[in-house]
């Protein structure tokens, strides 16, 4: 894992490793990187990370260093699962001939520096299996070269979708669960709920860097009654359960795990028209917006505070999908093919 810290990409890795281990197939978590609140994440899951260096932007960058690291704690490995693009960049480079290499990538690829073209091309032809988790990072690896018959539907196992209401929350009330950082767009929803004549109280569940400003922000528009910040939550499902509504106004979304446990419980979900997003809430499942838009937002907020909208059923049947045990599924076939010997050659003589 190229970055280990609380989110959706690290909740999916951690999910899978833990019911696979139920299933007899062990897994060692190595990081390029992880904060104090991602290794806590992962040893809640029952894994103990080891960690190369103190550099959260690996995943997007290469890194000699990283692969060196790598190359001896994976000599032993029958397998190698990489995730984020400075993991499976390293672990090509790291892993040997014979090692199947199976790398995820869970965002669209947004460079902080420069597109790592050449870098990308070379490291897809040692790369076995791609699970790609949204329509950018599939046409991006594609591009770079990727054969079709190596590419798979990304997939994440969600919790939280059979939840039961916490006692004591508000009601009605908005709930937004996310990292504080600048892609989930926690501001757009505090610029819209300045926009609302009479916002109902706000549950902003998540960390980030961005919170002191969140908080700021907060103060300034005089939201401080409206809007409450909870910290990281474990089990967002049970204050999602219930809720009015369910506020998502990504810049950046492949997959949205939150959205699935919405869905799940029959709230109105808010998203935006980005990337994987739309294929998540189409056809009708949730309402989209544009993104870096607080007025569309905030259109949206009130047309379901005001009930202008059904209330949409629970939908189960696509919510269960994403079921931890059915993920693993996929992933334990993947895993468990990529080791099965070739058959032997036939010699047929005439």
């Amino acid at each position: 894992m190229a970055k280990l810290e609380p989110g959706g990409a690290q909740l999916s890795m951690l999910r899978v490793m833990a019911e696979l281990r139920g299933r007899g197939i062990t897994s060692e978590l190595l990081c390029g990187w992880a904060s104090p609140e991602g290794i806590e994440l992962a040893r809640r899951h029952g894994a103990e990370p080891a960690i190369w260096g103190h550099d959260g932007n690996l995943q997007w960058t290469p890194a000699l260093g990283f692969a060196a690291w790598l190359a001896p704690r994976l000599a032993a490995a029958d397998l190698v699962h990489a995730h984020m693009f400075g993991a499976w960049w390293a672990a090509a480079l790291a892993t040997s001939a014979g090692t199947p290499l199976v790398a995820s990538e869970h965002n669209q690829y947004l460079w902080p520096d420069r597109p790592y073209t050449a870098e990308m091309r070379e490291a897809l032809e040692r790369v076995d299996v791609f699970f790609a988790h949204g329509p950018s990072a599939r046409d991006t690896v594609l591009a770079h070269g990727l054969p079709l018959e190596r590419m798979r539907e990304g997939i994440s196992p969600v919790v939280g979708t059979h939840a039961h209401p916490l006692a004591g929350l508000p009601s009605p009330r908005i709930v937004f669960a996310g990292r504080l950082h600048a892609d989930k767009g926690p501001d757009i929803l505090i610029e819209a709920l300045r926009l609302l004549h009479d916002p109902p109280p706000t549950l902003i569940l998540g960390e980030g860097h961005l919170r002191p400003i969140l908080e700021d922000q907060v103060r300034e528009y005089g939201l401080g009654g409206r809007v409450s910040f909870l910290g990281w939550v474990p089990d967002p499902g049970s204050y999602i359960a219930g809720a009015t509504v369910l506020a998502i106004p990504s810049r950046d979304e492949s997959f949205s795990q939150t959205a699935i446990i919405g869905l799940a419980h029959g709230v109105p979900v808010i998203g935006t028209d980005v990337d994987g997003f739309p294929a998540t809430l189409g056809d009708g499942r949730g309402i989209l917006v544009p993104p870096e838009d607080p007025q569309a937002l905030a259109a949206a907020l009130d047309l379901v505070l005001n009930d202008e909208l059904p209330r949409p059923l629970r939908l189960r049947d696509f919510t269960d999908h994403y079921e931890p045990t059915r993920v693993a599924d996929v992933y334990e076939s993947t895993y468990r093919d990529l080791l099965a010997p070739e058959p032997a050659a036939v010699e047929i003589v005439a």
